[in-house]
């Protein structure tokens, strides 16, 4: 399946090859193990603590640096995808335009260290994390939609080789 991933780094240290192949990666592998069959397009922006600070503060009103946000295009339900992709496509592209995340690198890069584990496994984590939210996926609380999330992230992982 061929789907369209922009991915878009802010400042110089950002823009690495490798980084962005394991964006992919993360992308093609959580749209799979979730059984989307239809070519998405989504937007991803890798920045830093200053940049996700000001996208938070425009979009949430919550003026402070996270590690991941999502801007999902479509309100879709979790676990529970849509018969037919075809309301969903832009009929220019024929793509199915799922949305937008933006990613800290140096906030994953801070908190790879604070689990001990590599900052490739964590962009990994926080990329699949998103992605899931782009689905319908959603951890307001401690219930059961936390716990679903929270397997198929690892499922997930576990599928590409990124276990804890």
């Amino acid at each position: 399946m061929k789907h369209r991933i922009v991915i878009r780094c802010e400042g110089r240290s950002l823009r690495d090859f490798a980084l962005k192949l394991q964006i992919s990666k993360c992308i093609t592998a959580a749209l799979a193990h979730q059984g989307v069959d239809t070519p998405c397009e989504i937007n991803v922006l890798v920045t830093d603590d200053e940049g996700i600070r000001a996208i938070n503060n425009a979009y949430r009103k919550i003026d402070k640096a996270t590690d991941v946000l999502s801007f999902p295009m479509f309100e879709l339900t979790a676990g529970q995808l849509p018969a037919s992709w075809d309301a969903y496509k832009d009929p220019d592209t024929g793509l199915v335009p799922l949305g937008d995340m933006a990613i800290s690198l140096e906030r994953a890069k801070e908190q790879a260290a604070e689990f001990g584990h590599s900052a490739r496994r964590e962009v990994g984590y926080l990329t699949i994390h998103s992605i899931l939210h782009l689905l319908g996926y959603d951890h307001v609380d401690e219930g059961p939609m936390k716990k679903q999330m929270r397997a198929a992230e690892e499922a997930i992982l576990a599928e590409i080789e990124l276990p804890r």
